[in-house]
């Protein structure tokens, strides 16, 4: 039977840092997002008048319901779950006894409920695979820790939906960049925008955007090859196949995570690719058979890798018409999107039966190892019943997955109308997901950035505000932000791609601007603001087109950009401007009615210690900071182990 026990608590210690990450990167941004003096003030979503427990729980199942109960408003509510999120994270992370069953049951409510009231600034693809994921490990995590416990029959059937999960998000992502029928990704010139119009890039995109041009678009082929083609060698039966395929995913996320800052969305995908490996990747088990029979299977199992690859290597080769010219690798698409439609309507298929076909084998060898390979008819029966309901649970996963996967792709004739009507009822649990990461390259003119000016004369002169992480001062370094995730300079990056009209929290950020509001200055860089002892009189916003510096000139200029001024975003906004006033009225974000009155004072200023403590540390280096007290904890801890058995 395949041993996976090692590599499964590895995992859900991988899960329990991204949850860490998750819960205090969110934590950090409470009062600025989502506090009564906030962007989207999360009291809003939620009304505690004139409805039971249930019917609240059943129009917007949160956990923020009970906030009454502890004698707390919304705000602080929010400030309870995320440490809650974050203590229970960080149990997990420190010690396998907490990575079970109930604590992810815990994490992934508590993770939903934030959701839940998340609004605009918790649309991201990650944050529903934190979900997906999550929830799985329900699952995949062992109901109790017991340090004697050996390898279940079940086991690396749970497990396989991770790899099931990987697949679906790394072949998702590779088809939408060719289905889209975007030019920039038929014509492989994609990397050449992509590190200067990222969200956030980092220092190293700049080094990595002036790459020559047959480079980039090589590395383009690269990561199509490793996005369509490799995902369908992680149900290969050979562990050496896998390896390299676990090899090549994590590669991929390393390129992404130095040059882009991705929160914990590439931290996460490496989990996930956790699923390829077993335990004799990380240790070799002692064999009492013959030495030169291993060594011949090993030797067999390498030369099939190296042809399984070999003609990988060979199709890539044929599809993108690769040619070595002038010591330079030129490649093209050597394909059409009519028979790249053609060939998708067939692989989806495809790839549904092969995923179905290595489910069933790994389901019928758990069976077998459960009846017959358990000693004692005790644990057989147990081991089989056991075995019996998880298969249940996944097969029944499986089964609702194929909904947004295919549908994403393909027609909806190809999936019973039953099927896609109970996806229909649990699609709000987000327990399965479509995925499909730069369907369209943006900034292709240049990269767009709203600025955002203050003056206390609506003549001017203007003053810019400037933000923590996004470009604004052409001169400011770009950051390492990773795993931190400022929700706030995403949403401007999104809203640059559009009209302001299209980003109804842009008024509420403008007002409370205009109001001098310090939590939401908190998300802003309010060390060069010109407007942190006292708010301007008016407000307006400024599009502009960025582009990275040439190369020739790194040795005239400290700049990191340059930009060129395309027009007005928004117009001139005062604080008692009328219209203004009446579209946050509109929009519950100014109220009359005061918020619930708080009358757990003990918790409270619990709370308000612990924030003041957290609001003095920079959030990418608090998160570090955990992690780090976090892994210190472990060495110490097995360090001691050690000392006592000698």
């Amino acid at each position: 039977m395949v041993q996976v026990r090692y590599t499964r608590n590895l995992f859900l210690r991988g899960i329990c840092i991204i949850y860490l990450f998750a819960f205090l990167s969110f934590y950090v941004q409470i009062p600025g997002l989502y506090g009564d003096n906030g962007i989207l003030p999360a009291r809003t979503e939620v009304d505690f008048k004139k409805r039971t427990l249930f019917n609240k729980l059943k129009q917007k199942p949160t956990l923020i319901w009970f906030a009454p109960y502890l004698g707390l408003n919304v705000e602080y509510m929010l400030d309870v779950l995320a440490l809650l999120g974050v203590i229970s994270s960080f149990a997990g992370f420190v010690s396998q006894k907490f990575c079970n069953a109930s604590v992810f049951a815990g994490l992934w409510s508590l993770y939903y409920s934030l959701y839940q009231i998340g609004q605009t600034f918790m649309w991201f693809q990650w944050d529903v695979l934190l979900l997906e994921v999550g929830f799985l490990c329900i699952f995949i995590a062992p109901f109790w820790y017991s340090r004697w416990k050996s390898n279940t029959p079940s086991d690396a059937m749970v497990f396989w939906m991770v790899r099931w999960l990987l697949f679906r998000l790394m072949f998702s992502s590779g088809v939408v960049k060719l289905t889209s029928g975007c030019p920039m990704w038929w014509k492989l010139d994609a990397l050449n925008v992509h590190f200067e119009s990222q969200c956030i890039p980092t220092p190293l995109a700049w080094y990595a955007h002036h790459l020559p041009a047959w480079y980039l678009r090589l590395a383009t082929v690269f990561a199509n090859v490793i996005e369509l083609a490799v995902p369908f060698l992680f149900f290969f039966p050979d562990i050496k196949v896998r390896k390299v395929a676990f090899y090549a995913q994590v590669f991929l996320q390393i390129c992404i995570i130095a040059t882009g800052n991705y929160n914990f969305f590439n931290f996460l995908t490496i989990c996930l690719c956790i699923s390829l490996l077993d335990d004799q990747f990380f240790y070799k088990r002692r064999s009492r058979g013959d030495a030169s029979h291993m060594l011949t299977m090993s030797t067999e199992s390498t030369l099939l890798a190296v042809v399984v690859y070999g003609a990988l290597m060979y199709g890539t080769y044929l599809c993108y018409d690769l040619k070595i010219t002038n010591w330079t690798i030129q490649s093209n698409i050597a394909f059409t999107k009519e028979q790249f439609d053609y060939i998708l309507s067939r692989v989806i298929p495809f790839s549904i039966y092969i995923g179905t076909i290595s489910l069933g084998v790994t389901t019928m060898y758990a069976l077998i190892n459960s009846a017959y390979f358990t000693k004692g008819m005790y644990n057989k029966m147990t081991s089989t019943i056991v075995t019996i309901f998880y298969g249940l649970v996944v097969w029944s996963i499986f089964t609702i997955s194929l909904v947004p996967y295919a549908v994403s792709h393909a027609s909806n004739s190809t999936i019973p109308p039953k099927l896609i009507e109970i996806h229909t009822k649990v699609n709000h649990l987000h327990l399965v997901n479509s995925y499909g990461l730069f369907r369209r390259m943006t900034g292709i003119e240049g990269r767009p950035e709203v600025i955002i000016e203050g003056s206390d004369s609506i003549d001017g002169p203007w003053k810019e505000y400037e933000f923590l992480y996004k470009p604004g001062n052409v001169n400011n370094s770009l950051p390492f932000v990773a795993p931190h995730q400022p929700r706030l300079d995403w949403q401007m990056w999104f809203a640059a791609l559009s009209t302001y009209n299209r980003n109804p929290w842009l008024m509420p950020l403008v007002y409370r601007l205009l109001t001098g509001q310090p939590e939401v200055l908190a998300l802003m860089n309010t060390v060069e603001s010109p407007f942190r002892d006292r708010p301007p009189k008016y407000i307006k916003a400024e599009l502009y087109y960025y582009r990275y510096t040439p190369w020739s000139q790194t040795s005239n200029t400290y700049a990191w950009w340059t930009r060129e001024k395309i027009g007005e975003y928004f117009p001139i906004f005062s604080r008692d401007h009328p219209p203004l006033l009446e579209y946050l009225k509109n929009m519950k974000t100014l109220q009359d009615k005061p918020s619930p009155k708080i009358t757990n004072e003990t918790l409270r200023w619990i709370l308000d210690c612990l924030r003041s403590l957290v609001g003095k540390m920079e959030a990418c280096l608090l998160l570090w900071s955990v992690l780090t007290a976090g892994s210190a904890i472990i060495v110490t801890g097995y360090s001691n182990s050690i000392s006592k058995k000698k």
